[in-house]
């Protein structure tokens, strides 16, 4: 319990409480309460406990340096505050110097006006404390309890998460060693504005140690993995500092990842690892015979064979999270179905799917029946890259496959293709294949910084990077423009006044449109906004 909430209860009301000093410092826990008449107290008490004394035995009124000493000590030991009952040894009010050393330090006093009975005041304190101390131990073993058995079940990574987000009651983000969300399950009262612009945000958390807190995102960050060899970060959304409980939430958790990682790689079907072996010689040594003949001898022919990458993906933020076992099952039966040889394995939370095919087949076609299957049971994303003529082109068309999934959108619209190519993204896949190339950044900086900067500072009340975003969707028609945004065509044309104010350009200029359009494009697919 806190200073605050302590002074609320029946015997500290009944005496009069008033904060002359470090009303801020009134939050702090109490850990427990001792009554003394000491002025060497530093000795007894340990950090968040309360004092409480009459002052009889504190330094004369005119010793400021020793008053000052002894709130000096109270301080040193991180007491939770400093109460006084007036009466005994001071009438109406404190010495000076112990109220302006208090302040200083940011320690709470407290002055009792009534006469009481510090034995009461201990006895009610301390059993709020025990009580809340119970009631931790009780929701420490509920924690204990809950990732005990999801470790003796080997519950999967969605099972864990869905129980994270159940024991924190907000929202919980897996990202990768790239700060890219794999998973999202959003908090009560939170939507998928939780995830916008996550990547450029991540990469500016920085955490001491395995696990933080990062007040200005209100994220508890835990690393996945060793420090030396992290692969990702499990993000629990934390607008307060975070309590110990959900501390321990957030470290369980990553451990429970981290076993079902190292017990997946053990206990992973031979198909899938030997697929993920295949691919990554494929990948790292194309001409290497030994990687072709093991190839052949899993019924993957990869000699006079073209070859394409495919990366199947779980939408990030759905109802209902895809189980990539699942879905690398039904890849499978599907490509077993159509007679397409494929290898098949797991990837940061991505299936990859290299599809081998012959010179005279149609790749991209046999690729669009095998999404079809795919799609008909998972609400997933695909992504294939451009068919290599030959082995040496795996890496560039896995890749390739990668990039376009980044690319592509993540809400499901009814125009999209089954299969995302580079050809279908146009801009977005030549950003795409630019990646995260500085000279994009510092681009959608000097073009969109201004009225960046201006909506952060004015709030919601304008809004003109969202104005500037329906004038380009809707070129054609500024009516159609003013209506997606629920905006008067009055007060829609005086935001296009503000941002050619803002921008010092000329929104009526093809080239300024052009490259303000570019600028929003490649700012989504560097997080700044959500597609």
């Amino acid at each position: 319990m806190t200073l605050r909430e302590a002074l609320e209860l029946p015997t500290f009301r009944r005496a009069a409480p008033k904060v002359l000093a470090g009303a801020a410092g009134t939050d702090r826990a109490i850990r427990w309460v001792h009554a003394t008449e000491r002025p060497d107290v530093r000795q007894l008490l340990r950090a968040g406990d309360l004092l409480l004394t009459m002052g009889t035995g504190l330094p004369e009124d005119d010793d400021a340096a020793g008053l000052t000493s002894f709130v000096d000590e109270l301080a040193d030991v991180g007491s939770a505050g400093v109460v006084v009952e007036l009466g005994r040894r001071w009438g109406a009010a404190l010495p000076e110097a112990l109220v302006d050393a208090c302040e200083r330090h940011g320690l709470p006093l407290v002055v009792l006006a009534r006469e009481t009975r510090f034995a009461a005041l201990a006895q009610e304190i301390g059993e709020r404390v025990v009580d809340q101390q119970l009631a931790e131990l009780r929701e420490a073993q509920r924690v204990h309890e809950t990732f005990t058995e999801l470790s003796n079940e080997l519950a999967s990574p969605v099972e864990v998460l869905r129980a994270v987000q159940r024991l924190a009651d907000a929202p919980v983000v897996v990202e990768n060693a790239q700060h890219r969300p794999l998973d999202y399950f959003a908090g009560p009262d939170e939507d998928d504005g939780f995830l916008a612009g996550w990547p450029a945000r991540s990469r500016r958390v920085e955490v001491a140690g395995r696990t933080g807190w990062d007040a200005a995102n209100g994220w508890l960050v835990t690393r996945l993995g060793t420090t030396d060899r992290a692969w990702g970060r499990l993000v629990i959304g934390s607008p307060q500092a975070p309590s110990q409980r959900l501390v321990a939430v957030a470290e369980r958790a990553a451990s429970a990842l981290a076993l079902h990682r190292l017990h997946d790689r053990d206990r992973g079907t031979l198909m899938r690892r030997t697929h993920l072996e295949l691919l990554t010689g494929l990948a790292e040594d194309p001409g290497s015979d030994d990687v072709r003949r093991r190839c052949e001898l899993a019924g993957f022919p990869v000699h006079r064979r073209s070859l394409t990458g495919v990366v199947v993906r779980g939408r990030i933020g759905t109802v209902a999270p895809v189980d990539l076992d699942e879905v690398a099952a039904t890849v499978v039966r599907a490509a077993h179905a159509l007679r397409v040889p494929a290898l098949v394995c797991e990837v940061e939370r991505d299936l990859r799917v290299l599809v081998s095919t012959t010179p005279g087949a149609d790749a991209d076609e046999l690729v669009d029946r095998l999404a079809a299957r795919v799609l008909a049971h998972h609400d997933v994303v695909v992504a294939a890259g451009r068919t290599a003529p030959d082995r040496t082109g795996v890496a560039r068309t896995v890749a390739e496959a990668g990039q376009v999934a980044d690319a592509a959108p993540q809400a499901r619209r009814e125009q999209d293709p089954d299969v995302h190519r580079l050809a279908d993204l146009h801009l977005r896949g030549l950003l795409a294949l630019l990646g995260e190339d500085e000279r994009v950044r510092l681009f959608v900086e000097r073009e969109l910084g201004p009225l960046q900067e201006h909506d952060r500072a004015d709030g919601s009340r304008t809004e003109l990077l969202a104005a500037l975003r329906a004038l380009l969707l809707h070129p054609s028609s500024k009516t159609e423009a003013a209506a997606s945004l629920h905006l008067s065509r009055a007060a829609f044309y005086d935001r296009l006044a503000r941002i050619e104010a803002v921008l010092d350009a000329d929104l009526d200029d093809p080239d300024v449109r052009v490259s303000l359009h570019v600028a929003l494009v490649a700012d989504e697919l560097l997080g700044g906004q959500p597609k």
